[in-house]
């Protein structure tokens, strides 16, 4: 009887073990699935990065580098920007914690979401948090796993610093005017990205209109001549934002 007793628990063991295995390569494939299309309009936004880049003169290996180490578009845009017009570390720091202090928040909501991991899984998991990949995540109706987030990071990630390195490897290969001609698509994607949402709520319209007229008078108004392009970015961001909570607060 023991000796029986002994061996269901070493084939219950088994199955567990087993069937953890399988569970486990199974999160990392259904994650690396649900960011499968989400790597797909990465690579499109990162061509249109590579592509802006090459046009500001900037070396491919760079341009990749840029996406490889921070895989956001906005913070990416402005970051290029600003090292093209000279700017200061301290500008370019200050500009990118503003521009991405978004995924602060989302990092907190998702942080509810996941299941416990080391601190490092953590800083993984936190690195790869985007717009995208923070819904499909925080959408789901259990708690994600470290591997599962894996997935879903892993192959956007991939197609984002692909996407740079096509587009710039384009950018050299189409000449500057060609190149310089489509940099009007990175503009467009912006207004189509924030129009939508501009429509829908009041609160976005109104952070667009306040940082747009305060960048204009920054840029025309010669009282801000001497103010930089970085701290311009900034101080708009940070108005139109305060602007919007001040305007539209949320009630609950």
């Amino acid at each position: 009887m023991t000796d029986n007793k002994e061996k269901r628990i070493i084939l219950q063991k088994k199955m567990i073990m087993y069937g953890g295995k399988k569970r486990m390569k199974g999160d990392l494939i259904y994650g690396a699935k649900d960011g499968l299309p989400i790597a797909l309009g990465y690579v499109a936004v990162s061509f249109s990065f590579g592509m802006a880049a090459s046009t500001a003169g900037v070396p491919v290996w760079v341009s990749v580098a840029l996406s490889a180490l921070n895989m956001t578009s906005a913070g990416q845009f402005s970051a290029l920007t600003l090292l093209c017009t000279a700017a200061s570390l301290a500008e370019i720091a200050a500009a990118t914690i503003v521009v991405n202090i978004r995924y602060l928040l989302m990092s907190l909501v998702l942080s509810q979401k996941i299941e416990t991991m080391t601190l490092p899984k953590r800083m993984a998991v936190a690195f790869g948090v985007t717009d995208e990949i923070f819904t499909v995540a925080s959408t789901k109706p259990n708690r994600v796993g470290f591997l599962y987030m894996m997935g879903l990071i892993g192959v956007p990630y991939i197609g984002w610093a692909a996407g740079t390195f096509l587009g710039a490897e384009a950018g050299n290969l189409l000449g500057t005017a060609v190149s310089s001609a489509l940099g009007i698509c990175l503009y467009a994607m912006f207004v189509a990205i924030v129009l939508p949402e501009a429509r829908e709520q009041k609160s976005v319209a109104a952070a667009a209109l306040t940082a747009v007229a305060l960048a204009c008078i920054f840029r025309w108004w010669s009282v801000f001549s001497a103010l930089s392009e970085g701290w311009a970015v900034i101080i708009a961001s940070i108005a139109g934002a305060c602007a919007a909570a001040a305007l539209f607060p949320r009630k609950d």
